[in-house]
């Protein structure tokens, strides 16, 4: 993807494209797979509620942590830079949820000579419940430089 975003184009209160995706075995197995993240209640029912989740086996955390940077990276293109990622685990991905990183631009300066965007982060269910509040921080860069 090629699509760049400039730092002249974004405004405080922005919001990231929804980007979603529903989950089950066949996406925590793959991203187990790629991770060596084979760990038992993530891929075993049984085993999820042995640790104590009713529903059986449930998502990793780090799945949404991907989410979030594959949704910036879709909404920013490949000029920009992903500078920093942090998020919180606060609710489990349950088995076919459907899971929607949102996000909102709360700052933009530039700073060092970069275009500094901040946002907040989070990844909600088909529920619109929050499951993953965090932030981020991009570079952009400058239209006027990019001989756009």
């Amino acid at each position: 993807m090629t699509i760049n975003l400039y730092f002249e184009d974004v405004n405080i209160g922005d919001e990231v494209p929804a980007w979603a995706r529903k989950t089950s075995f066949m996406e925590w197995n793959r991203y187990a797979a790629v991770n060596d993240e084979f760990v038992p209640f993530h891929m075993d029912d049984k085993a999820g509620v042995a640790a104590k989740n009713e529903q059986g086996a449930f998502g990793m955390g780090n799945l949404r942590y991907a989410y979030i940077v594959n949704a910036l990276r879709d909404w920013i293109g490949d000029e920009a830079e992903i500078r920093e990622v942090g998020c919180q685990y606060r609710a489990i991905n349950q088995k076919d949820d459907v899971l929607t990183v949102t996000g909102k631009v709360t700052e933009k300066k530039t700073e060092g000579g970069e275009n500094l965007v901040m946002l907040t982060t989070n990844v909600v269910n088909q529920n619109n419940e929050a499951t993953c509040p965090g932030h981020a921080v991009l570079v952009l860069p400058n239209r006027v430089n990019s001989g756009s």
